[in-house]
Protein backbone atom coordinates (compact mmCIF):
# COMPACT_ATOMS: atom_id res chain seq x y z
CA UNK A 1 0.00 0.00 0.00
CA UNK A 2 2.78 2.42 1.14
CA UNK A 3 4.69 1.40 -2.99
CA UNK A 4 0.97 2.80 -4.24
CA UNK A 5 0.83 5.42 -2.22
CA UNK A 6 4.10 7.33 -3.27
CA UNK A 7 3.22 6.15 -6.86
CA UNK A 8 0.00 8.10 -6.96
CA UNK A 9 1.96 10.82 -5.07
CA UNK A 10 4.73 10.67 -7.66
CA UNK A 11 2.41 10.94 -10.59
CA UNK A 12 0.08 14.01 -9.23
CA UNK A 13 3.23 15.88 -8.78
CA UNK A 14 4.88 15.17 -12.25
CA UNK A 15 1.17 15.67 -14.08
CA UNK A 16 0.69 18.92 -11.84
CA UNK A 17 4.65 19.80 -13.13
CA UNK A 18 3.55 19.28 -16.40
CA UNK A 19 0.45 21.03 -16.80
CA UNK A 20 1.99 24.32 -15.12
CA UNK A 21 4.39 24.67 -17.62
CA UNK A 22 4.30 27.33 -19.97
CA UNK A 23 2.38 26.15 -23.01
CA UNK A 24 4.06 27.49 -26.21
CA UNK A 25 3.51 28.44 -29.48
CA UNK A 26 4.55 26.32 -32.69
CA UNK A 27 8.21 26.89 -32.58
CA UNK A 28 9.42 26.88 -36.61
CA UNK A 29 11.15 24.41 -38.68
CA UNK A 30 14.52 24.35 -39.16
CA UNK A 31 15.66 22.30 -42.00
CA UNK A 32 18.97 20.06 -42.42
CA UNK A 33 20.40 22.47 -44.08
CA UNK A 34 19.38 25.80 -41.47
CA UNK A 35 16.78 26.88 -43.73
CA UNK A 36 13.95 28.44 -41.33
CA UNK A 37 10.20 27.64 -42.59
CA UNK A 38 7.10 27.99 -41.09
CA UNK A 39 5.58 25.59 -38.55
CA UNK A 40 1.87 26.02 -40.21
CA UNK A 41 2.21 28.53 -43.31
CA UNK A 42 0.39 31.29 -43.78
CA UNK A 43 -3.43 30.91 -45.96
CA UNK A 44 -4.71 32.65 -48.70
CA UNK A 45 -7.88 33.85 -47.26
CA UNK A 46 -9.02 36.21 -50.57
CA UNK A 47 -8.20 37.76 -53.73
CA UNK A 48 -10.18 40.31 -55.40
CA UNK A 49 -10.83 43.15 -56.61
CA UNK A 50 -13.59 45.96 -56.94
CA UNK A 51 -13.16 46.22 -61.02
CA UNK A 52 -13.72 42.87 -62.75
CA UNK A 53 -14.20 44.41 -66.53
CA UNK A 54 -11.21 44.81 -68.57
CA UNK A 55 -9.37 47.14 -69.59
CA UNK A 56 -10.21 49.13 -66.27
CA UNK A 57 -7.17 52.02 -65.49
CA UNK A 58 -5.44 52.37 -62.10
CA UNK A 59 -7.44 49.06 -59.77
CA UNK A 60 -6.08 47.69 -56.89
CA UNK A 61 -5.22 43.47 -56.14
CA UNK A 62 -6.50 42.66 -52.92
CA UNK A 63 -4.71 40.04 -51.12
CA UNK A 64 -5.46 38.87 -47.79
CA UNK A 65 -3.65 36.62 -45.27
CA UNK A 66 -4.10 34.77 -42.09
CA UNK A 67 -0.88 34.31 -40.14
CA UNK A 68 -1.92 31.43 -38.00
CA UNK A 69 -0.93 31.64 -33.80
CA UNK A 70 1.07 28.49 -34.70
CA UNK A 71 3.07 29.81 -37.23
CA UNK A 72 6.04 29.33 -35.04
CA UNK A 73 7.54 32.74 -37.09
CA UNK A 74 7.02 36.05 -38.03
CA UNK A 75 5.66 36.53 -41.44
CA UNK A 76 8.58 38.63 -43.37
CA UNK A 77 8.08 38.38 -47.59
CA UNK A 78 4.97 37.52 -50.03
CA UNK A 79 5.71 36.60 -53.75
CA UNK A 80 2.73 36.57 -56.54
CA UNK A 81 3.74 35.14 -59.00
CA UNK A 82 0.77 35.04 -62.46
CA UNK A 83 0.86 31.76 -63.54
CA UNK A 84 -2.05 32.11 -65.76
CA UNK A 85 -4.14 34.62 -67.83
CA UNK A 86 -3.82 35.84 -71.87
CA UNK A 87 -2.02 39.04 -70.65
CA UNK A 88 0.65 40.00 -68.31
CA UNK A 89 -0.79 42.45 -65.66
CA UNK A 90 1.62 45.39 -65.15
CA UNK A 91 1.91 46.32 -61.23
CA UNK A 92 2.30 49.57 -60.22
CA UNK A 93 5.02 49.10 -57.53
CA UNK A 94 5.45 52.48 -56.08
CA UNK A 95 1.56 52.15 -55.16
CA UNK A 96 1.78 48.78 -53.70
CA UNK A 97 0.51 49.31 -49.97
CA UNK A 98 -0.60 46.54 -47.17
CA UNK A 99 -2.61 47.35 -43.78
CA UNK A 100 -3.70 44.93 -41.04
CA UNK A 101 -7.39 43.25 -41.27
CA UNK A 102 -9.59 42.67 -44.56
CA UNK A 103 -10.34 44.78 -47.64
CA UNK A 104 -13.54 45.39 -45.89
CA UNK A 105 -12.42 45.70 -42.59
CA UNK A 106 -9.51 47.81 -42.72
CA UNK A 107 -6.89 48.73 -39.76
CA UNK A 108 -3.51 50.19 -39.50
CA UNK A 109 -1.18 50.66 -42.43
CA UNK A 110 2.11 48.95 -42.57
CA UNK A 111 4.92 49.47 -43.52
CA UNK A 112 6.79 48.00 -46.63
CA UNK A 113 10.38 47.65 -46.75
CA UNK A 114 11.10 46.89 -50.87
CA UNK A 115 8.20 46.41 -53.75
CA UNK A 116 10.15 44.35 -56.03
CA UNK A 117 8.79 43.36 -60.01
CA UNK A 118 10.31 40.86 -62.32
CA UNK A 119 8.60 41.27 -65.18
CA UNK A 120 10.55 38.41 -67.06
CA UNK A 121 8.96 35.89 -64.57
CA UNK A 122 5.90 37.62 -63.92
CA UNK A 123 6.43 38.03 -59.86
CA UNK A 124 5.87 40.86 -57.52
CA UNK A 125 7.95 40.31 -54.29
CA UNK A 126 6.69 42.46 -50.97
CA UNK A 127 8.35 42.71 -48.05
CA UNK A 128 7.68 43.90 -44.79
CA UNK A 129 9.38 46.29 -43.13
CA UNK A 130 8.41 44.89 -39.95
CA UNK A 131 7.47 41.49 -40.10
CA UNK A 132 3.69 40.74 -39.30
CA UNK A 133 3.29 37.85 -36.23
CA UNK A 134 1.69 34.99 -36.00
CA UNK A 135 -2.18 35.38 -35.14
CA UNK A 136 -2.72 38.46 -37.64
CA UNK A 137 -4.62 39.09 -40.44
CA UNK A 138 -2.80 41.39 -43.40
CA UNK A 139 -4.20 42.47 -46.78
CA UNK A 140 -2.00 42.99 -49.62
CA UNK A 141 -2.80 45.86 -51.99
CA UNK A 142 -1.24 45.43 -55.09
CA UNK A 143 -1.95 48.45 -57.70
CA UNK A 144 -2.02 47.94 -61.55
CA UNK A 145 -1.64 50.30 -64.29
CA UNK A 146 -4.86 48.50 -65.53
CA UNK A 147 -7.24 45.59 -66.13
CA UNK A 148 -5.86 43.54 -68.95
CA UNK A 149 -7.81 44.13 -72.10
CA UNK A 150 -8.31 40.22 -73.24
CA UNK A 151 -11.41 38.50 -71.29
CA UNK A 152 -10.61 35.56 -68.55
CA UNK A 153 -9.37 33.98 -65.76
CA UNK A 154 -6.32 35.57 -64.64
CA UNK A 155 -4.03 33.27 -62.22
CA UNK A 156 -1.60 34.25 -58.84
CA UNK A 157 0.36 31.82 -57.28
CA UNK A 158 1.02 33.13 -53.56
CA UNK A 159 4.09 32.21 -51.42
CA UNK A 160 5.04 33.13 -48.09
CA UNK A 161 8.53 33.81 -46.50
CA UNK A 162 9.37 34.14 -42.66
CA UNK A 163 11.85 36.40 -41.12
CA UNK A 164 15.05 35.33 -41.14
CA UNK A 165 18.81 35.06 -43.09
CA UNK A 166 17.71 31.54 -44.71
CA UNK A 167 14.42 30.75 -45.20
CA UNK A 168 12.20 28.63 -47.23
CA UNK A 169 8.85 29.90 -48.77
CA UNK A 170 5.84 27.94 -48.69
CA UNK A 171 2.96 28.26 -50.92
CA UNK A 172 0.29 29.15 -49.65
CA UNK A 173 -2.41 29.22 -52.49
CA UNK A 174 -3.86 31.17 -55.98
CA UNK A 175 -5.33 34.22 -56.05
CA UNK A 176 -8.11 34.46 -58.68
CA UNK A 177 -9.52 37.16 -60.80
CA UNK A 178 -11.93 36.75 -63.62
CA UNK A 179 -12.44 40.21 -65.78
CA UNK A 180 -14.96 40.31 -68.34
CA UNK A 181 -15.55 43.04 -71.40
CA UNK A 182 -18.14 45.63 -70.91
CA UNK A 183 -21.15 44.64 -72.24
CA UNK A 184 -22.80 45.76 -75.33
CA UNK A 185 -26.01 48.17 -75.61
CA UNK A 186 -28.50 47.33 -78.55
CA UNK A 187 -29.30 50.66 -80.52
Amino acid sequence: MKYITSFFSTLFVVSAGLYLLPHSVADAVTLGNGTIAFAEPPRLVSASTPYSNTSVPNTTYYFTLEVPATAGEPLQQVTFNQIQGTEDIQFNQKDTFAFEGTRNHQGSKLALKAVKGNGKQQTITVTFDTPIPPGKTVTICLHTYYNPFSDGVYLFGVKAFPSGEKTAGQFIGIGRFQFSGPTATEN
